[in-house]
């Protein structure tokens, strides 16, 4: 459908804008205005030839050469190291590697082997559901460790962190909210009872200044396909800090986490690095489009992203806030910035509805249940003209009252 007219003021800001040259990276159809980066970013136009040159040249003509002559083998530690710069990690501390839910794992086990003796794992009732999912299988495989929700067993997570606490897995930023958590001040609260501090990064690698080895985190996770745009199903990443490298262990112990997987030893002898965090086989044609994602954004300064992000968040939240009051929609993302992530929620009693309805204008954003809309602001590629043209459209279909339509109702397998 055809987009509202931009005014000259935001025109403006867009022709000052230091990142605009970073859209035509991206391959983004036409007539429609991309706010679901936060569940998956969009293609970035040298991913196509990375994986042509993979498909056609690495695998049908270098066959298994390519482990060695394309670098197969080491793109787990090389893609950790683009990553780790990413997000405030020094060289060795990174890897590319399996899922997020597979890390989240890796990272609870290795936090437990590190606090022997310590009976509880704290997280957030919140938190996305796979982190619950991992930790209550992880917690199930340690009979005398108990999982300690906020929300369910204490308001506040600091509340729940004592002499107990093992580990504490946390996200930087609220899936569903937007709001961001103070990494630096919590992890000291962490440290300061002697438990072990696992962030979860998937809502702030790509558009946030993560300051790992600043606020000396112990473990981090994250995924690649949203703010990172390295593909569907990409592989994730996990991060060790260096201090814990010859210590910590994880269950998952497979070949090419070993010190000398080609020596084809017996018995398990972890590597020294972080590789020691690696399993088995890695999906090398999604590693080579994980490189192109990268590629994207990394010549940038992430102080410019964040910049752009705050900027484009606040412009949306100012122009749609009359609108949501008069209509009984409520912004639930926090209006500070130092609080705020790269997503927008507004909660309504029919969101599903409205999400649809955007999204047969061209507005693409997404929906989590039970109320929850969620547009996400990319700076790689968003202008402030798209979150002005969003801002019109979300004001429309709520006061038009257009997502009525029963077709705007009917539930996908997706949201």
């Amino acid at each position: 459908m055809k987009l509202a007219s931009v005014p000259r003021e935001i025109e403006q800001r867009d022709a000052a804008d230091p990142l605009r040259h970073l859209r035509a990276r991206f391959h983004l159809p036409q007539g429609r205005v991309y706010l679901a980066g936060n569940s998956l970013g969009p293609a970035p136009i040298a991913a196509f030839e990375e994986v042509d040159t993979a498909l056609r040249k690495e695998w049908a003509e270098g066959l298994v050469g390519s482990w060695n002559e394309a670098n197969w083998f080491t793109l787990t530690d090389e893609l950790g190291d683009r990553i780790g710069a990413l997000i405030g990690a020094a060289k060795g501390q990174t890897v590319a590697c399996d899922s997020t839910s597979i890390n989240v794992y890796k990272a609870l086990q290795a936090g437990l082997s590190l606090r022997p003796g310590r009976t509880t794992v704290v997280a957030e009732s919140a938190s996305f559901p796979t982190d619950l999912y991992v930790a209550e299988g992880v917690v199930a495989g340690h009979p005398d460790v108990e999982l300690l929700l906020e929300g369910v067993d204490g308001p506040r997570i600091e509340d729940l962190i004592d002499e107990r606490t093992a580990v504490v897995l946390v996200n930087h930023v609220d899936y569903k909210t937007g709001e961001l958590r103070d990494m630096a001040a919590l992890t000291r609260r962490i440290h300061e009872a002697g438990a072990i501090a696992v962030w979860d990064l998937c809502h702030s690698a790509g558009v946030i200044e993560v300051l790992l080895d600043e606020a000396e985190a112990d473990f981090a996770v994250g995924c690649t396909y949203k703010y990172l745009n390295c593909g569907p199903g990409s592989p994730a990443f996990i991060y060790a800090a260096a201090r814990h490298h010859t210590t910590m262990r994880q269950p998952l112990s497979g070949w090419w986490g070993h010190a000398a997987p080609f020596a084809f030893e017996t018995g398990y002898r972890p590597d020294s690095g972080a590789r020691r965090l690696l399993c088995g086989t890695q999906p090398i044609l999604s590693l080579r489009a994980l490189g192109a994602g990268l590629s994207a954004i990394e010549d940038v300064d992430m102080a410019d992203i964040r910049a752009k992000s705050l900027a484009l968040t606040g412009l949306f939240m100012d122009l749609v806030e009359d609108a949501c009051r008069a209509h009984g929609a409520t912004i639930v993302t926090p209006r500070k910035e130092a609080a705020r992530g790269s997503h927008v929620s507004i909660t309504f009693a029919d969101g599903y509805a409205v999400v649809q309805a955007l999204i047969a204008r061209g507005i693409i954003g997404d929906f989590r249940a039970p109320d929850m809309m969620r547009f996400g602001f990319a700076p790689a590629y968003l202008s402030f003209a798209d979150t002005y043209q969003a801002a019109t459209a979300f004001i429309d279909v709520l006061t038009s009252g257009s997502w009525r339509d029963p077709r705007y109702s009917r539930k996908r397998a997706v949201t």
